[in-house]
């Protein structure tokens, strides 16, 4: 796996031997807490390209929030497609709507032929508009599919965030330098920066959410006086 701002870059190497060999990949609506409220799902026949939405509750806070989707495939022709809900499969259908259950499986899927050098690559855009910018964002972000690439430009894009940072840690011990980063780590993913993803309205001007993680850094810091920028 890998990542551009609001795009994940999925590899899947099957076994050589794998014999038939026919992947299935999928998108479930259904979140791990279970909290889904609203959704949909669908499925173009001839690409496979895979595009919905759910609405779901926050990890913390009140209220909810839309997410919208857009899954596009590289490396396999498709063999057939559908949709779940639960245990029933419809291979005829291209759209499915979510239960109120929210427990329940609800999803659409694309099923390939067997790819040419066993991978086949999924490329994941999301955005808190729409369906339709979603894909615009992965397309965009993520154009030929370039794995190697978009690891190398994630990298250096979190190498130039880390590089302003230089740390005496004489005397500080390996397990609270660890801690350490991983504070400054995720001072860098939250706040979020959703600029260009405001969904109550329509702006270019800088929009940051959640900020649960915005003290985390500064508590590690206080946590031993050793450690100094």
């Amino acid at each position: 796996m890998t990542v551009s701002n609001h795009t994940a870059l999925y590899k899947f190497t099957f076994p050589a031997n794998s014999t038939p060999l026919s992947p299935l990949i999928l998108v479930d609506l259904t979140d791990l807490p279970k909290s889904r409220s609203n959704g949909a799902a669908s499925v173009d026949p001839s690409t496979g390209r895979l595009t919905g939405n759910g609405t779901f509750n926050p990890s913390f806070g009140i209220g909810n929030y839309n997410l919208h989707f857009c899954v596009d495939f590289k490396g396999a022709e498709v063999r057939d497609t559908g949709v779940f809900t639960d245990g029933s499969v419809d291979t005829n259908s291209t759209t499915v709507s979510a239960p109120s259950d929210s427990s329940v499986s609800v999803g659409a899927f694309a099923r390939f032929h067997a790819p040419a050098d066993n991978t086949i690559t999924a490329r994941v855009g999301v955005s808190f508009i729409s369906a339709e910018k979603a894909c615009d964002n992965a397309e965009k972000e993520i154009p030929d599919f370039d794995f190697i690439s978009t690891v190398t430009n994630a990298e250096e894009a979190w190498k130039a965030k880390l590089d302003v940072i230089d740390v005496n840690a004489d005397g500080v011990s390996t397990d609270l330098q660890k801690t350490f980063w991983s504070g400054v780590y995720r001072t860098m993913i939250s706040p979020q920066d959703y600029t260009g993803e405001n969904p109550l309205w329509s702006s270019d001007e800088p929009y940051y959410d959640s900020y649960y993680w915005l003290v985390l850094l500064i508590l590690i810091a206080a946590a031993d006086s050793r450690l100094t920028l």
